[in-house]
């Protein structure tokens, strides 16, 4: 039985275990329906051209975990941030870890998804908001809406400010054979509000995972957030990042990828813009060798006059490894005023390394600024020289360079901490230690 007809079986074994509610009962319905006439992507849909998923595939994946398994904090506490405080939340193979989180619903909701599906306070919510922007055409997004259990639930009222970030962060401890999970992130952001997220996938040993995740965030009038996803995981974790946000009037989102880690990683990133002078930004750093595959999909929807788009992508690929990056900026006939940058830069370190990039703009309105830019090549060899001769090793001059190349979206984390982990991480990926302080 390959992959698609398990889930398929899997979801009517367990149909009348999920939530009663009769709208999210059609709702999970009609998302699997819509995942058995489409099927998983292939290399025959235009979005999916460069990525692959056959080899995934073939393996046995469990759906559900078969037991609840503990994780000490002292094994997993490098992956959290310690100087800084901050709200968080942990799932174990899918599943919520009480002792690992720190919640909270005192003026803001740091909690579980969970809550939204069973309790009736939260079913006006739960209406208003969940799949809502969410591609209902996409077939891993209706797979994930088909048969998401648990994952966050952020919900920042009007005129409140999260007083400290908040981390969510995936563990797979691999205790099955193959495990596949499929995370849900409904995310509210109120008017007048500011947040900062941290989300990570990790694994904690190489049994393959396939994570398949969905994350709605809902930005409110001049609502601001920064959301930071860290992306290193081991050589046999796959990970399928299904992103939307929706921004309101005057809102300020901000999303940055570090792509490190892992065997497959698809990343697709989507903004819609529901009101005016809308601020929305993209930027991310992707590193990787041997046989990695990373592949970034991005979507601004300009749909409003007077609103801007930035984005950002700084790629660095040695061995095997490919990457992908095909950005689309969309313009309303309406979005005039529209003022949209996008930017993708490739450094490409052995002769077997690929990058395919396809930047994309459709514009039907007649006074907008747009532009797009792509670079493909490798690090200066004349700056090589010209360090050597000063006395720098061959090494530490190469990783000075793409330090530096990937220094423009360093310097926008706004997070200290977060800021002196990405730079550490960079610097192993590089193999040099870093000898300055941010």
């Amino acid at each position: 039985m390959d992959l698609k007809d398990k889930l398929l079986s899997s979801y009517i074994a367990i149909e009348e275990k999920f939530d009663m509610d009769s709208n999210l009962h059609e709702v999970r319905n009609q998302a699997i329906k819509n995942f058995e006439s489409k099927g998983f992507p292939t290399k025959k849909e235009e979005s999916w051209k460069y990525t692959s998923l056959n080899a995934i595939l073939k393996n046995d994946f469990s759906v559900f975990p078969k037991q609840e398994n503990a994780i000490e904090f002292k094994d997993v506490k490098k992956y959290f941030l310690h100087e800084v405080d901050t709200y968080k939340l942990v799932f174990i193979d899918g599943k919520f870890s009480s002792f690992l989180s720190s919640t909270t619903h005192e003026g803001i909701d740091v909690c579980l998804l969970s809550s939204v599906l069973t309790k009736p306070k939260y079913k006006p919510t739960l209406e208003t908001y969940f799949n809502q922007i969410a591609n209902k055409d996409e077939s891993l997004t209706s797979l994930n809406t088909a048969f998401a259990q648990e994952g966050a639930f952020i919900n920042i009222p009007k005129s409140k400010v999260a007083d400290k970030p908040i981390e969510i962060i995936y563990f797979s401890t691999g205790t099955e054979a193959a495990l596949m999970v499929q995370p849900r992130n409904l995310i509210i952001v109120g008017e007048n509000t500011h947040v900062q997220i941290i989300e990570r996938h990790q694994s904690l040993n190489s049994n393959p995972v396939l994570t398949n995740s969905v994350t709605e965030i809902f930005a409110q009038k001049r609502a601001n957030v920064d959301y930071y996803k860290i992306q290193n995981d081991v050589q046999t974790a796959n990970l399928i990042d299904n992103t939307y946000i929706a921004q309101k009037q005057e809102s300020r989102v901000a999303v940055h990828t570090f792509s490190f880690g892992g065997n497959i990683t698809r990343n697709n990133l989507n903004f819609h813009h529901q009101g005016e002078r809308i601020d929305s930004t993209l930027k991310g750093i992707t590193i990787i060798g041997d046989k990695q595959h990373v592949d970034h999909f991005t979507l601004v929807h300009h749909a409003e006059p007077n609103c801007e788009s930035h984005q950002n992508y700084k790629t660095i690929i040695g061995d095997s490894a490919t990457g992908v990056f095909n950005g689309k900026i969309y313009v309303e006939k309406e979005a005039q005023k529209t003022d949209a940058f996008q930017q993708n830069n490739n450094i490409l370190l052995s002769e077997k390394a690929s990058i395919n990039a396809k930047p994309q703009l459709e514009i039907f309105a007649d006074d907008v600024k747009c532009s797009h830019g792509c670079t493909i090549g490798q690090l200066d060899e004349s700056a090589m020289f010209y360090m050597q001769q000063r006395g720098i090793p061959k090494k530490e001059a190469r990783a000075l360079l793409m330090y530096a190349f990937s220094n423009e979206v360093i310097e926008s984390i706004k997070i200290p901490e977060l800021k002196q982990r990405i730079t550490k991480i960079i610097a192993n990926k590089l193999g040099v230690k870093m000898g300055f302080e941010l």
